[in-house]
């Protein structure tokens, strides 16, 4: 074989060599971006999300529950608001001052009047 005829020849070798490369290395992408996507479902719980729609009562429950659960935090969290904002105003009243004073103890005055005809 001449020269031209064996640098031909390795021409076409490296080209196919190089095809199959870019096959395996376009596979080998595919596969990382396969698994990095199915990593994002997992962390996504989709597979427990998908379960829940499947089983409307425990769906029901759970957001009775929660909404339970909700419900009692904010009364929690509007009980200790207001007790700090009455708190807060009968310091204010304590300390006389001249308009502000008068208008906070009526306030107080009428919050606790609400509170003693309300016993439970």
């Amino acid at each position: 074989m001449s020269k031209q005829e064996q640098s031909v020849e390795s021409m076409k070798e490296t080209s196919a060599t190089d095809s199959v490369n870019t096959s395996q290395d376009k596979i080998e992408e595919l596969h990382t971006l396969t698994n990095r996507l199915a990593n994002e479902l997992e962390r996504s719980r989709i597979a427990q999300y998908t379960e829940l729609l499947n089983r409307p009562w425990k769906l029901i429950g759970l957001n009775l529950l929660s909404g339970a659960a909700r419900g009692v935090g904010i009364a929690i969290g509007f009980t200790f608001f207001a007790a700090t904002i009455i708190y807060v105003l009968q310091v204010l009243g304590a300390l006389n001052l001249p308009i502000v004073g008068d208008y906070i103890a009526d306030i107080v005055r009428i919050v606790q009047r609400q509170l003693d005809m309300n016993t439970y």
